[in-house]
């Protein structure tokens, strides 16, 4: 699936992911391929998620999630 991480000064990832997990207002929760649609609101924690072989997190203070046709947009602050 397609990941997008975005914050108003940058790009912080964009490119393929085989999962991602992330800090919903009613506790983490993960995305996998073929998910379901979804737009959530996220607090402060981390980001992680699976590209390629590598995993990588990011510190976020809060955002917002859409999860639609295999594409994950995030906005974070």
């Amino acid at each position: 699936m397609t990941l997008k991480i975005i914050s108003a000064e940058k790009i912080l990832f964009e490119g393929e992911a085989s999962s991602v997990t992330l800090p919903g207002e009613m506790g983490r929760f993960t995305v996998l391929p073929h998910h379901a649609s979804i737009v959530s609101t996220l607090v402060g924690g981390k980001i992680s998620y699976k590209s390629g072989t590598d995993e990588h997190s990011v510190d976020v203070t809060g955002g917002i999630v859409d999860v639609d046709n295999n594409v994950v947009s995030v906005c974070v602050y």
